[in-house]
């Protein structure tokens, strides 16, 4: 892929934040969700970028959506868990300390007799992602070894 590919992309991401430090859908407008801020600082991460304001900002306006027992309070669940504990995991350190046991505590507590999760975007996806959130700091995943 082209490094201005990359570049525009990054610079899409970084305009999408809005001054609470979480993530507008798009760059014309609108309010930020935990869900998409999530992926966003997830995606900041991934290209390469471990600091600067993006960042921070973007990891204090998730803490505000600290797992509590209450998985009832966004749409899209599992798809802001998945991106929300690799966002934490990059970040390491107290925020994955505190993150991880309480989205842990809080998937398991969703996870049903059977093994299952359910969510209307698809119990399997929701499986999926609650799975790769659960065995994180197992370092199974290579993608996520340190």
């Amino acid at each position: 892929m082209p490094p201005q590919t990359v570049d525009r992309a990054i610079d899409y991401v970084k305009r999408s934040q809005n001054a609470d430090g979480g993530f507008m859908y798009m760059i014309q407008g609108g309010e930020s969700a935990f869900p998409r801020s999530a992926a966003a600082v997830t995606a900041l991460y991934s290209v390469g970028i471990y600091k600067g304001p993006e960042i921070a900002k973007g990891l204090d306006y998730l803490m505000q959506f600290m797992p509590s027992g209450d998985a009832t309070r966004h749409e899209y669940y599992f798809y802001g868990q998945y991106y929300a504990a690799q966002a934490m995991w990059q970040a390491g350190g107290q925020r994955f300390r505190r993150w991880y046991p309480a989205a842990r505590d809080e998937l398991v507590g969703r996870q049903h007799e059977d093994g299952s999760w359910q969510d209307p975007v698809g119990n399997e996806c929701a499986a999926a992602m609650a799975l790769v959130v659960l065995q994180m700091p197992n370092n199974y995943l290579p993608i996520f070894q340190r």
